[in-house]
């Protein structure tokens, strides 16, 4: 094979963005329910990979932004095939009857607490690897670029959708994640969507309303 055609498969592997070129989905996406956000990451959550959201402070409604993808995992678990939800240290405890308003099955959704942060990204990264988990929800602190790799690749692995709740502080810090995100509150109970990574398109702003 000549050198321009190793060049030219190269550039139409999935992973490869070219300037002025439209985003390419994901062999897999989960439909965020929101059409602007759908848009702007070319059909969904890239599932599979770990998603970052860099959040300026906790409660903005950044978990509100999940629910209707979760809400899909949760009804799409058969008896035979149910995989669990699993949210790793959340800042918050889970308020078990709102999530049931949204739809959010509970008999598979396993909350983790963990008081060192080096025990936070081991249940992550165990959690994902064990193949039970539909979904891996985590909110950490400062991180170890291995470590963040090592949570890229175990989604990756696993074919689950793993979502790295951040603050904002970090969102300078390089990450491996396919996607990442600065949520801040916007006007009313808006909030507004700052894509500055997406693994195959294009950085992106948009106000989102619950």
């Amino acid at each position: 094979m000549s050198s321009r055609h190793r060049l030219q498969s190269l550039l139409r592997h999935p992973r490869i963005w070219r300037a002025g070129s439209r985003p390419r989905p994901f062999r897999q996406a989960l439909g965020t329910g929101y059409q602007a956000l759908d848009r702007a990451l070319a059909g969904g959550w890239p599932a599979a990979s770990l998603n970052e959201l860099c959040v300026d402070t906790w409660g903005i409604g950044e978990f509100r932004l999940l629910l209707p993808a979760l809400r899909t995992l949760t009804a799409c678990s058969g008896a035979g095939e149910a995989r669990w939800t699993t949210l790793v240290n959340p800042p918050y405890l889970p308020y078990a009857p709102a999530l049931v308003g949204a739809g959010i099955g509970l008999s598979r959704l396993l909350v983790i607490r963990c008081t060192r942060q080096r025990d936070v990204y081991w249940a992550m990264e165990q959690a994902l690897h064990s193949g039970h988990c539909a979904a891996m929800l985590g909110w950490c602190e400062a991180a170890d670029p291995r470590c963040l790799r090592r949570l890229q690749l175990a989604a990756e692995a696993s074919r689950a959708w793993a979502v790295l709740f951040r603050p904002a502080r970090f969102r300078h810090q390089h990450s491996p994640a396919a996607l990442r995100m600065h949520l801040r509150p916007a006007q009313g109970r808006g909030i507004s969507v700052n894509i500055f990574k997406y693994r195959g398109g294009c950085p992106r702003h948009l106000v989102l309303h619950a």
